[in-house]
């Protein structure tokens, strides 16, 4: 299998791991990217960068991935109110490290609406190269149903341009829950704009009073947005969804379900949400211990993200070549 990961993320180029819980996790953080730990503490924005870039370059069913950064928070006046220090890069960073390694990176723009240039800068970056965009708005605390926002869209639709919205929970950045629910897909889709919803609206904690619900595999527990989406791109020509990030424990319960729903593969994206790290013997899937201990033992970490998938979507299921139907050829 060889396919296209649409969902991978660059760290801020300010990105520093200091805190105590950074420093107890950094040995893990390091082995699961395929990264030196001591690299990783002393440069960790080059390492990161030319760790992945590695990474993807002897990948066995990589070929290339589309690296997303997020904007930051502003006013209404287009000001910065807040700048996350790990996860917010911008789109000028993404087409760096795409115009360093043109052959493993795809660059995606991340312009938040807010911006009184908006439109300004989205045809900038697609003429510099972007090939998608990306919504944070969770972070950002944007209604992306507020109609201030539809000459935007019909920018994305006049430009050719996918754009990725984060469905579901969040747990690197602080976020609006108002703000991610399948609900922001709306009028994105009404103008005609081709949504990809990330994460499959899975991973928020709805069983408060029974909890173990959370984890459960069946279907009738699983979140109330992973049944819309599903409704939703069965009714929507132009939305898509992918599986990135699905590997958590709180998302990896719905794979075997996912995997039965045949009639909307056709709108599945093979995505890994890249450096989230995963641990196979924390996954909530169906899949044995000893098939565990064999991927867990796969240094590469596309290559053991993509060995989970394939037992549920085998070679030539039409998750790993749908990327086509919206970036086209990809040279």
């Amino acid at each position: 299998m060889h396919t296209i990961d649409i969902h991978t993320h660059l760290l801020n180029p300010a990105v520093r791991f200091q805190r105590p819980i950074d420093r107890f996790t950094l040995r893990f953080f390091a082995r699961n990217l395929g990264a030196d730990p001591g690299a990783l503490r002393a440069a960790p924005y080059p390492t990161y960068v030319d760790s992945m870039a590695s990474a993807i370059r002897d990948s066995k069913h990589i070929d290339r991935v589309c690296l997303l950064g997020v904007d930051c928070r502003v006013d209404e006046r287009g000001r910065q109110t807040h700048r996350d220090p790990t996860v917010c890069a911008m789109s000028e960073d993404v087409l760096a490290v795409a115009r360093r390694y043109p052959d493993q990176f795809i660059p995606f723009l991340s312009v938040n609406p807010r911006r009184p240039d908006a439109l300004e800068r989205l045809d900038e970056l697609i003429e510099r190269g972007c090939r998608g965009a990306k919504f944070l708005q969770n972070y950002w605390g944007v209604d992306l149903n507020d109609r201030r926002f539809i000459p935007y869209y019909e920018r994305l639709v006049a430009r050719g341009i996918p754009l990725i919205i984060h469905i579901g929970s969040e747990y690197a950045i602080s976020s609006d829950t108002r703000f991610e629910g399948v609900s922001m897909l709306e009028l994105p889709l009404a103008c005609g704009v081709k949504v990809i919803a990330a994460h499959m609206g899975l991973g928020r904690i709805e069983h408060r009073l029974l909890p173990w619900r959370n984890l459960s595999r069946e279907p009738r527990h699983f979140d109330r947005d992973y049944h819309r989406l599903l409704e939703m791109l069965r009714r929507h020509d132009n939305l898509y969804a992918d599986i990135a990030a699905i590997l958590a424990p709180l998302r990896a319960r719905a794979l075997r379900h996912l995997s039965q729903q045949r009639d909307i593969h056709h709108k599945l994206l093979f995505g890994t949400d890249y450096p989230v790290p995963f641990l196979t013997r924390f996954n909530r899937d169906d899949l044995g211990s000893e098939t565990h201990r064999a991927i867990a033992a796969i240094a590469n970490p596309f290559d053991r993200y993509a060995a989970v998938i394939l037992n549920y979507f085998p070679e030539g299921s039409p998750i790993y070549d749908n990327h086509r139907k919206l970036l086209g050829t990809v040279a």
